[in-house]
């Protein structure tokens, strides 16, 4: 059978990335597998080429996108791209799994425009700015600078959260865990 959509998206701090990788983890019948995105960064550590990333050189990367071979891309800093191939995400849902999107606002919206009744866009929203602006300072890991930075980019992203099919707002972590896991469950069962 094939596989379905779920895009998440949410501002730097929200607790996106915790509950996607709880959902993996714990919820094996979910038959969830990540969307491998292309890069023109090079590799770090032990990434390994279609593991991680795809990872292409700039001149790849503009050949593609001049093929239309991307759902969405973004050119992030000059010469640094990041984006999804269509071809990917097809080999993917066409193997069954359901496909598990962690990407910026637009690229979310764009996935969703592309996909549209087989994706589920779903938008993790932190309680409040001031809320955010704690997260971000507990984790000790930003110079207050890189913190303000991320506050602002956050509050424009925030400006994108109505156009996703669900909103969760994470003030609770277990809470949002369990609603994303009921709406989650809600959509991949609808389809079968």
């Amino acid at each position: 059978m094939r596989g379905r959509l779920i895009i998440f998206s949410a501002p730097s701090g929200s607790g996106k990335s915790t509950i996607v990788q709880w959902l993996m983890q714990e919820h094996p019948e979910l038959n969830l597998s990540f969307s491998i995105s292309c890069t023109s960064r090079s590799p770090r550590g032990t990434e390994k080429d279609g593991v991680e990333y795809f990872f292409l050189t700039p001149e790849e990367f503009r050949k593609k996108i001049a093929n239309d071979e991307f759902i969405e891309y973004e050119e992030v800093y000059e010469n640094r791209f990041y984006g999804t191939l269509k071809s990917q995400v097809e080999k993917q849902l066409s193997a069954g799994q359901n496909v598990i999107f962690d990407v910026d606002v637009k690229g979310g919206v764009n996935i969703k425009k592309f996909y549209d009744k087989d994706a589920l866009s779903i938008f993790i929203q932190p309680p409040s700015i001031e809320e955010l602006r704690k997260r971000l300072e507990g984790r000790a890991t930003d110079s207050q600078e890189a913190i303000e930075t991320r506050l602002s980019k956050a509050s424009y992203e925030l400006t994108f959260a109505s156009q996703f099919d669900t909103i969760i707002v994470n003030d609770n972590l277990d809470d949002a865990k369990r609603e994303t896991l009921s709406v989650v469950n809600g959509f991949l069962h609808v389809a079968k």
